[in-house]
């Protein structure tokens, strides 16, 4: 197998686990998904170009909330998890189904 789809295949696979309603998140995570936007903007994604500046700017709006509830979280994210899984799968629209 290529190395490079093996990848890919991996990332996506660890993007939905991430964003699937019943799994249990970690900081870990929370800090992989941010890194995973992060790269995929800074290597100017086809799937990052297509989107329209306001849905850009909502991606971006949530990938600040994130940063900056990491940031200023002390606890878990047990208690606000549904928040922020929806948030993280805001700031990741454009690049799930395909990594």
């Amino acid at each position: 197998m290529n190395p490079t789809v093996a990848y890919s295949n991996h990332t996506q696979g660890k993007l939905e686990q991430i964003l699937h309603p019943s799994y249990v998140l970690c900081k870990e995570d929370v800090v992989w998904i941010l890194e995973f936007i992060k790269k995929k903007v800074a290597e100017e994604d086809p799937r990052m170009q297509g989107l329209a500046q306001p849905r850009l700017l909502k991606n971006f709006r949530y990938f600040a909330e994130v940063s900056l509830m990491l940031i200023h979280r002390r606890n878990g994210f047990d208690q606000e998890a549904d928040r922020l899984k929806m948030w993280l799968r805001e700031a990741a629209y454009g690049l799930q189904g395909e990594a």
